[in-house]
């Protein structure tokens, strides 16, 4: 990336404006998470892994209007969700209770509702998920403990390997990410599942890469003469140092995820979008939250180093003293 070798561009300046970015995007998924709560009865989608109950993918021989599938079902008596699932062949059914009612499988119950309008030939069962409502309720628990578990793990590296101001920057970065994503799903109306929580353990693991590149350029440069410059512009000067590495980094992780998302199916396409999303997002933290929160805890908590080169030296007041006598 020889665009980036000499990279001199104000980043702390413009952090500001970054503040107005991460203000209005996590406003607007504020905003749609309300709104799921009256459409879905939840903050976010979630799929039958959380949620429990019966999934059931039909895949016609052609494209079939949405409506005609939902008046099939109405028609019987079902009240089930009903969504594309890729192409305009391919659909989700979404039945809320897991049991078995009056002794009929899933399978038997979407062919009765279809009978008066589709052929059986017209059409297939791809698959069926079903999961308990109890075990829904505990993959929920399960999945928050590890994110939870990991940006622990996460601080308590940082705060060994570095200092505890890295560690906070590190983590809020980090949750910026999360927080963010999380409101575009909301906002997409994207289905939450399993697959979505791997998503975002791979989104933790890879934002906090990002950052530690930029944080281990900013202590070995704490480490060196400054020259006059000010913590401000030695943070700004480690960020473009480490630019041309973030840059071919996320533009190389970015090109395979759209291939996985164009060409990867309907099943594997949310999970590349939800990396997709974070590592667009991971990569603006890195620059404009990560550093510019260790900026603010540096201003606010001064390192020993700061306060020592603050204060005056021993040679220094004799001197004032000196010249004041």
């Amino acid at each position: 990336m020889r665009i980036f070798q000499h990279a001199n561009y104000p980043f702390m300046q413009w952090r500001r404006r970054a503040y107005l970015i991460t203000a209005a995007l996590l406003l607007a998924g504020l905003a749609a998470m309300v709104m799921n709560v009256g459409r879905y009865g939840s903050w976010l989608n979630y799929g039958v892994d959380f949620k429990g109950g019966t999934l059931v993918q039909l895949d016609f021989n052609q494209p079939v209007p949405v409506d005609q599938i939902r008046g099939a079902t109405e028609a019987a008596g079902r009240d089930w969700e009903i969504t594309n699932f890729g192409g305009a062949d391919e659909f989700i059914i979404r039945m809320s209770k897991f049991e078995e009612s009056l002794g009929q499988t899933p399978e038997q119950q979407v062919r009765q509702a279809l009978a008066s309008r589709f052929q059986p030939t017209e059409y297939k069962i791809a698959r069926i998920e079903a999961v308990g409502p109890k075990v829904g309720d505990e993959l929920q628990v399960r999945a928050l403990i590890a994110i939870l578990c990991s940006l622990a793990v996460t601080m308590l590296y940082l705060w060994v390997r570095f200092e505890w101001r890295f560690g906070v920057a590190a983590i809020t970065a980090t949750m910026h990410d999360i927080l963010i994503t999380l409101g575009i799903i909301a906002l997409m109306g994207n289905e939450v599942s399993l697959g979505t929580v791997a998503a975002f353990l791979t989104i933790v693991g890879y934002s906090l890469n990002d950052t530690i590149v930029v944080f281990d350029r900013i202590r070995e440069n704490l480490g060196k003469p400054r020259h006059g410059l000010t913590y401000e512009e030695l943070l700004n000067r480690s960020i473009n140092e480490t630019l041309p590495r973030t840059v071919l980094t996320a533009s190389g992780t970015l090109a395979t995820l759209l291939s996985l998302a164009i060409l990867g199916g309907p099943v594997i396409r949310d999970f590349a979008l939800v990396l997709i999303l974070g590592i667009a997002i991971g990569t603006f933290s890195s620059i404009f939250v990560a550093s510019p929160v260790l900026f603010f805890i540096g201003n606010k908590w001064p390192t020993r180093e700061k306060r020592v080169q603050a204060a005056p030296s021993h040679h220094a007041r004799q001197r004032v003293e000196r010249t004041t006598v």
